[in-house]
C-alpha cells in the first residue's frame, strides 16, 4: 500500500487549557482536493496551521510525504483567511509577489508574470496593491501561493469578502489550478455548495472529526445536523467571523 501524501494522525491541539482540536486523523493522496467545512470556532484554521507547521500539535503528528511539515515549507503555498495591509502603502503587485521567498535563484520576473497570467491578471505587475478590488487581491494572493512550483496549496476561506459571482470564479480558479499543476489542494470554506462541485474528499470538523470521505457518501441531512445544529439546511451561506 502506497504512503499517503498528507497524513494527520491522532492530532490534538490545546490552547489555554481549551481543546481546539481533539484526536483528528485522516489522509489524502497527491493531487486531491480536500474541502474542510464546519461552524465558526470549530478549529478549521488551527488545523491548517498545524498542517503547514506554524503550530505544533499538542499530541499526534502531521506528515507530508512521511516527513514533518517544516521540511516541506518550500513546497507549500498558503492563502490566509485575511491579509491586512495599509492600502496607502505604495507597493506594486510585482513587489508584493517578489517578497515570496524561494530557494530557486533562477526564479525571477517571468515566474511572477506567469503566475499572474494563471489567475487572469496578466499585465498587472505595475498596479498598486491598494487599488485592487477584493476579488483581484484574492487572485494576487493565489498567484503568490503558486510561485516556485508549490506541491501543496492551502486556502483558508479564499472567497471571504467577495461577492457571490466572485466566489464562483475563485473556486473555479482553484479547481483549474489543481487540474493544470496536479497540486494537492486543501480548502476551508463555509460554502456547502462547493463541496459536491469541487471536492474529492470532504472533512467535517467541529473540534472533533465528525465525518471524512467522498461528498456523495458523506454529506447528508444527518451530517449537517450534527455539524451545524438542528436548524441547518444543506446550504450554509458564509459568515466570515473568525475564531479558530
Amino acid at each position: 500500500m502506497s504512503q499517503a501524501y498528507l497524513a494527520v494522525k491522532n492530532l490534538s491541539y490545546i490552547l489555554n487549557n481549551q481543546a481546539i482540536l481533539q484526536d483528528i486523523s485522516f489522509s489524502i493522496e497527491k493531487g486531491d482536493i480536500l474541502v474542510i467545512i464546519g461552524p465558526n470556532g470549530s478549529g478549521k484554521t488551527t488545523l491548517l496551521k498545524n498542517i503547514i507547521g506554524v503550530l505544533n500539535p499538542t499530541s499526534g503528528e502531521v506528515l507530508i510525504e512521511g516527513k514533518s511539515p517544516k521540511t516541506a515549507l518550500g513546497k507549500i503555498g498558503y492563502v490566509p483567511q485575511k491579509f491586512e495591509f495599509d492600502r496607502l502603502t505604495p507597493i506594486t503587485v510585482y513587489e508584493f509577489m517578489a517578497l515570496e521567498k524561494c530557494s530557486h535563484s533562477s526564479h525571477g520576473t517571468e515566474h511572477i508574470s506567469f503566475a499572474l497570467e494563471q489567475v487572469g491578471l496578466k499585465g498587472s505587475e505595475k498596479k498598486k496593491l491598494g487599488v485592487l478590488s477584493g476579488g483581484e487581491f484574492q487572485r494576487v494572493m493565489i498567484a503568490r501561493a503558486l510561485l516556485h512550483e508549490k506541491e501543496l496549496l492551502i486556502f483558508d476561506e479564499p472567497a471571504a469578502g467577495i461577492d457571490l459571482a466572485g466566489e464562483e470564479t475563485v473556486y473555479s480558479l482553484i479547481a483549474s489550478i489543481n487540474q493544470k499543476t496536479k497540486a494537492t489542494c486543501i480548502i476551508v470554506s463555509h460554502e456547502l455548495s462547493i463541496v459536491n462541485r469541487y471536492a474529492k474528499n470532504v472533512l467535517c470538523l467541529n473540534k472533533k472529526l465528525l465525518c471524512f470521505g467522498r461528498p456523495e457518501e458523506t454529506i447528508n441531512p444527518e451530517t449537517i445536523k450534527n455539524l451545524y445544529g438542528a436548524g441547518a439546511g444543506l446550504y450554509q451561506h458564509h459568515n466570515h467571523e473568525h475564531h479558530y
